[in-house]
């Protein structure tokens, strides 16, 4: 007597997953589109398609390509950038940690950038350097935290996140001092940039950190397996032949510059890194082969989306302002829903 094995790619099941992925794929790519149109077209001076199209080709009202490639075409790349880092940078925590509730701010990335923008802008020096002090000052506190939660040949989850928290409470309380004895004038500076705004990007910033977001892009694309079999568990993991601490150390390390290059670019922005990713897992499953690109794009998606809410009213509003008003209704119902599921 024979026994037939049902190999995984005849699987009834493969078929309706790859629609899944594909209309998922579909989805996210048309409504980018869509977002990137109208925050080219829509703004204080309008722009027609035709008016687009010429000024697009250097062609037409001088005016027109002004506002398409110097302040709104680097501003759309700016969002894109900077909200495909830190979809990924979630979605990369949430699987190293496996924690749903994990973020890309939760290893101090933004109470030590936070503190270095206060000092750079405390000192006076020149706007350039904010980006840079904000990057040097969310990886910094990651290596520190990484150092406090290393034990030996192995990294505590635990005291890695206790970590965090004590870093981000200690740099926000020095960083509250300073703004309170600072002039009025470098107060709002500093606060422009703590609350998240993309107002005023330009190509400088995304000539400067945008090489760097892409390669941390496809580096943390290619640690999915990594991701997959530390989400299965420590135990699982290890037996497959895998090392908790380098893969941990890899992935933190890849997250931070993900989340540091998005600081660096658009300040504090929050909720971006901890929603996208739970919404890429109902549409294509767990598999963080899927997860991980799709929360780039989605990502990529959802700060574009705010961006273009943000400058549409009557008064410009900070994205970071915008995010945080869509984003935590979301996180509420995700608490909610986890708890009437019986999760943690």
């Amino acid at each position: 007597m024979t026994t037939t094995v049902r190999s995984p790619q005849a699987s009834p099941t493969r078929p309706c997953q790859r629609q899944r992925v594909f209309l998922a794929a579909m989805l996210l790519l048309a409504g980018l589109a869509l977002v990137i149109f109208l925050s080219l077209t829509n703004g204080s001076v309008a722009l027609t398609w035709p008016e687009l199209v010429a000024a697009a080709l250097r062609q037409g009202d001088t005016v027109n390509q002004t506002i398409l490639w110097d302040l709104r075409l680097p501003r759309v790349l700016a969002a894109l950038l900077v909200g495909a880092a830190l979809g990924l940078a979630g979605a990369l925590l949430q699987g190293m940690l496996r924690n749903g509730l994990a973020s890309p701010f939760l290893l101090g990335i933004s109470a030590g950038a936070g503190l270095m923008v206060v000092l750079v802008v405390g000192v006076g020096l020149l706007q350039i350097w904010v980006p840079l002090g904000a990057w040097l000052g969310a990886v910094v506190t990651t290596l520190l935290v990484y150092l406090l939660a290393r034990t030996g040949t192995t990294l505590s989850v635990e005291r890695l996140i206790l970590g965090g928290v004590a870093f981000s409470s200690f740099f926000g309380a020095i960083q509250s001092l300073m703004l309170l004895m600072s002039p009025d004038g470098q107060i709002q500076a500093a606060l422009n940039w703590l609350i998240g705004s993309l107002n005023g990007r330009g190509w400088t910033e995304v000539t400067l950190v945008g090489p760097g977001i892409l390669v941390a892009s496809i580096a943390g694309c290619l640690l999915a397996r990594q991701v997959n079999l530390l989400s299965l568990g420590d135990d699982l993991a290890t037996g497959l032949g895998t090392s908790l601490l380098r893969s941990r150390c890899l992935i933190g390390a890849v997250a931070t510059l993900l989340a540091a290059g998005a600081v660096s670019i658009a300040g504090l922005v929050g909720f971006v890194g901890l929603i996208v990713p739970h919404g890429v897992r109902l549409l294509v499953g767990t598999d963080y082969r899927l997860v991980l690109p799709f929360s780039a794009l989605g990502g990529a998606l959802v700060l574009s989306g705010a961006d273009l809410m943000a400058r549409t009213g009557p008064v410009e509003l900070p994205v970071g302002v915008v995010t945080a008003m869509l984003g935590a209704p979301v996180f509420i119902w995700l608490l909610h829903r986890r708890r009437t599921r019986g999760g943690v």
